[in-house]
């Protein structure tokens, strides 16, 4: 037998065995599984009816338990009342003739005060069977039977039997012709440059990717290299950078630390990351689909922690291509060449958004929380989207968490309030944290919400509740004390009703040690001649447009600070990066406006022919395009009137390995209370502002980069890999059923070598 012949019948053996063993054992699962949701499903109907029966029945009101059933009744689905005798009392649909061994049922769970289960054959169909006794007061006032079609389970075993046919014969196929070309045609030459390509890389030699002349047939082979490859430099660099802080005696939190910490406190088990916000997202760009990072703070300090701790994110669809890159359940793998994590998109209907996003979460809460003298507009349409949304999201969540014991579920920011008492309410043994990224106001700001109620119960349903400030956590624990009926441990930050005891604490958040992975080569020259200017001192700001963000009163100060020091004209340029953001909103529309009115004005008033004093970049950029713009700006403005942390200031300093730079912050941005070597402004204060800008260019170089050195220092110890290790390290320290109060060696937080 030729060697041809040999090969393509072992395939075609191998192939079937192969095959054949994972069908019998997806006909299995898939059994089990249907069979599980059918017992569900029949539960939590039978639950759903138990109490409007033993009323019904208690008063022997036969119309009351017809109306009943007509309400549950659903098409595919067969409902009975039965009394004490197994004597059928309603039924639904009127159409439907129980079984005379289904009254042996009802007579079995009268009898024995259990639920009884089993399927029956009717009219030439199966139906499983479910008869919930209804007890009143350890008495038995009869029995509900639930009757559901489960004749799809046999179709659906057959469809997995089916299928799997068609992929053995699909890959037998094509394994077959596979075989064939790789005999005929000389495969030794790529193999070898493979070989020796894998053995540099070994030895730790910098490559470019592997290129061979046969892409169709090795392109694979050499995409999984170049994945591992990567993956081993990530390893080789996490090695080193281990090594060396233990030579030099620090703790500092890295990906690999993070990593080594989640397997030791969590082991296989994924985590899962709720947020409005996607991670990337996918959109339609000149006939292609092109992924988006969005501008986001939160996906800045999120993605990191995703990529070490690997589990699911659930967040909304955002972009135009989302649903062509996800598969039927909506998840995707993230990083797209090298997946670390699970992206589980929900997608929403216009309404739901206007009402839920656009609506209760940033004309309502977003204003409410942010001292900025825009008024909050709440609606009752607002409100309910809000709550439905919240709704649906858990309803996601609870979905990817069903296979998970004692799950932990971090949820993120103000967009879900009631999401952990929703998910607490399913599974209590899920523990749960809600992360409020923005600020909390005090009591008097926040009761002007009509519905503080319901979103403090709903917050209070987590085990944790995180806040970027032991500030932000003493106006919710005043909050709460003033609108909640509980117990306030202001010893242990906690709060506790009945039984249930949720932690309040600060976790400053931060950003990665490493802006970009590979950060672009762009050289000052490079990008000065790319904008078209020349400038001896460069200043950057990057936000969205946000009228938080403070950035009218900043091109104010640009223009005070020409006014006031003429000897800077010609010689200082501002770079504003500006990502439109929530642009359907009219205050967002209005911004947009002033802003562009506002640079027009200043440059109207100081520009030449040569030179203007603001460059204006509105758009969405990418963090290798934001990148030089931080490493080769002489300061950076994080101006904001008031924000819950910033991490701009952070991925500034991130960047300057230089350590050269300074960086002008808003006295009332979060990061300000870490960030001391910054220059501190009053945003409003618009000539205090000019002289920071003035100290920034003007401070001796030894000054200023010992500032960039404190303030790096800070950022590298404080990441957010230690952000993420201590609010896990806390999570996980609940118990499974959330019921035991967390004892902390501080106010609201670990230490960091309990958490290590």
């Amino acid at each position: 037998m030729r060697v041809t012949t040999r090969l393509v019948l072992a395939i075609w053996i191998t192939a079937l065995a192969v095959v054949a063993g994972f069908a019998y054992l997806q006909v299995s699962d898939e059994r089990q599984r249907l069979r599980q949701e059918l017992e569900r499903r029949a539960s939590l109907l039978g639950e759903g009816l138990q109490d409007g029966v033993e009323a019904a029945l208690s008063r022997n009101s036969r119309p009351a338990l017809e109306r009943l059933l007509k309400r549950f009744g659903r098409p595919g689905q067969r409902l009975a009342v039965y009394d004490t005798k197994a004597s059928l009392v309603a039924l639904a649909p009127e159409s439907f003739v129980p079984r005379p061994e289904t009254a042996s049922d009802v007579t079995a769970a009268i009898t024995s005060g259990s639920v009884q289960q089993v399927f029956r054959q009717m009219s030439g169909r199966t139906f499983y069977v479910y008869v919930m006794p209804v007890p009143r007061e350890e008495k038995p006032l009869g029995a509900v039977a639930v009757v559901l079609d489960a004749s799809y389970l046999a179709e659906a075993e057959q469809a997995v039997w089916r299928e799997n046919g068609i992929r053995f014969l699909v890959l037998g196929a094509i394994l077959s012709l596979i075989a064939l070309l790789v005999v005929r045609m000389s495969i030794t030459g790529p193999m070898a440059k493979i070989t020796r390509w894998t053995k540099a890389v070994r030895r730790g030699q910098h490559l470019e990717p592997m290129k061979l002349g046969d892409p169709s047939l090795f392109g694979p082979i050499t995409r999984e290299v170049s994945v591992l490859a990567r993956s081993l430099q990530r390893a080789r660099a996490a090695a080193e950078e281990e090594a060396a802080l233990r030579l030099k005696g620090e703790t500092l939190w890295t990906e690999e630390r993070l990593k080594q910490f989640v397997k030791l406190r969590l082991g296989e088990a994924p985590l899962f990351v709720v947020s409005n916000r996607e991670p990337v997202s996918h959109v339609w760009k000149d006939g292609r689909i092109v992924a988006r990072r969005p501008a986001s703070g939160l996906v800045t300090a999120m993605e990191p922690v995703m990529r070490a701790c690997g589990g699911v994110w659930t967040a909304q669809a955002s972009g135009d291509a989302d649903r062509e890159t996800t598969d039927a359940g909506g998840h995707l793998g993230v990083p797209a060449d090298d997946p670390r994590y699970q992206v589980r998109r929900v997608w929403l209907s216009k309404e739901e958004e206007d009402g839920y996003y656009y609506g209760f979460a940033n004309e309502g809460l977003w204003p409410l929380c942010h001292i900025v003298h825009t008024r909050p507009q709440f609606r009752p349409a607002d409100w309910a989207q809000y709550r439905a949304v919240n709704e649906r999201f858990a309803e996601a969540v609870l979905e990817e968490i069903q296979h998970t014991e004692s799950p932990l579920v971090l949820i993120q920011d103000y967009h879900f309030a009631l999401l952990p008492a929703l998910i607490k309410a399913q599974r209590p043994d899920a523990r749960t944290a809600i992360f409020w990224h923005i600020p909390w106001p005090n009591f008097e700001a926040f009761s002007i919400c009509p519905w503080q109620e319901d979103l403090l119960r709903g917050m209070l349903g987590a085990d944790l509740i995180g806040f970027h400030t032991q500030y932000y956590c003493n106006n919710f624990l005043e909050t709460v004390e003033r609108v909640v009926e509980a117990r306030i441990d202001r010893e242990n930050f906690s709060v506790n009703r009945g039984s249930h005891t949720t932690s309040v604490k600060p976790f400053p958040i931060s950003v990665a040690p490493t802006f970009v992975d590979d950060p672009p080569k762009t050289s000052r020259e490079e990008l000065l001649a790319e904008l078209g200017i020349s400038a001896e001192f460069v200043g950057v700001g990057v936000e969205r447009l946000d009228y938080t963000k403070g950035i009218p009163e900043r091109f104010l100060a640009i223009g005070r600070l020409f006014e006031r020091f003429p000897e800077y004209r010609e010689r200082l340029v501002f770079v504003q990066l500006a990502a439109p953001s929530r642009s359907t909103i009219r205050r967002y529309q209005e911004l947009e406006a002033e802003v562009e009115t506002t640079v027009q004005m200043v440059n109207r008033a100081f520009q030449t022919r040569r030179w203007r004093p603001i460059v204006y970049l509105k758009g969405h950029h990418e963090h290798r395009d934001i990148w030089p713009f931080y490493r080769h700006a002489d300061f950076c403005m994080v101006t904001s009137l008031h924000d819950g942390m910033n991490l701009v200031a952070k991925e500034f300093i991130s960047v300057r390995d230089d350590e050269d730079g300074a960086l002008i912050l808003s006295q009332f941005a979060g990061a300000s209370s870490e960030l001391r070597d910054a220059l501190l402004v009053n945003p409003y204060d618009i000539d205090g502002v000019a002289d920071a800008i003035r100290a920034a260019v003007a401070m001796p170089p030894e000054e200023r980069r010992a500032r960039m050195a404190r303030m790096r220092q800070t950022v590298r110890e404080h990441n957010i890999y230690r952000w993420a290790g201590l609010l896990l390290n806390d999570l996980s320290r609940i118990p499974e059923e959330g019921t035991a109060t967390l004892t902390a060696t501080t106010p609201g937080r670990a230490s960091d070598e309990e958490a290590a």
